[in-house]
């Protein structure tokens, strides 16, 4: 991705594709492409998601050390 989406954004894109792939008037061609955009979206949300799980972990942590 190019730029920077929130992943309420990157929700937001995979439904517009889903919208472009339901679409009767789609070409196989432009299915594919839109197959190929949807990939790559759920793979940004989920290194998006992986990151912030991460960082809750390391938070989490910080917080259990503090505790002692």
């Amino acid at each position: 991705m190019s730029e920077e989406l929130t992943i309420e954004e990157t929700f937001e894109a995979l439904e517009e594709v889903l919208n472009q792939m339901e679409a009767q008037e789609i070409s196989l061609e432009e299915s594919f492409s839109c197959y190929e955009k949807g990939m790559k979206l759920i793979k940004y949300c989920n290194d998006k998601i992986d990151k912030v799980e991460k960082q809750i972990m390391v938070l989490s942590e910080e917080q259990g050390d503090e505790g002692l």
